[in-house]
């Protein structure tokens, strides 16, 4: 691994997991259930840069069809809780 990565990688992986922690506060405090869905799909963002993170540092490519299944998944909740929304009026 180059020079540059072994300080990029770690700062990139604190930055990603504070972000999830201030998504995690955000879940837990709402008030509305469509803060609570993006608070979801952001911490699904976050682990998802994680994994690609994590496949840069170790080098190992097959980490990032794990991480395109999570965003396909994460993807498919969000418009899912979407529609929901749309068709109960619940907001």
């Amino acid at each position: 691994m180059s020079s540059p990565l072994v300080v990029v990688v770690p700062v990139v992986m604190l930055l990603l997991v504070l972000s999830m922690l201030l998504a995690f506060v955000r879940l837990l405090r709402g008030p509305s259930l469509l803060d609570r869905v993006l608070a979801l799909d952001l911490i699904g963002l976050a682990i998802i840069a994680m994994v690609a993170t994590y496949s840069i540092h170790t080098e190992q490519p097959v980490l990032l069809r794990a991480a395109t299944s999570l965003a396909l998944v994460s993807f498919l909740a969000t418009v899912s809780v979407a529609l929901y929304v749309q068709r109960k009026g619940a907001l």
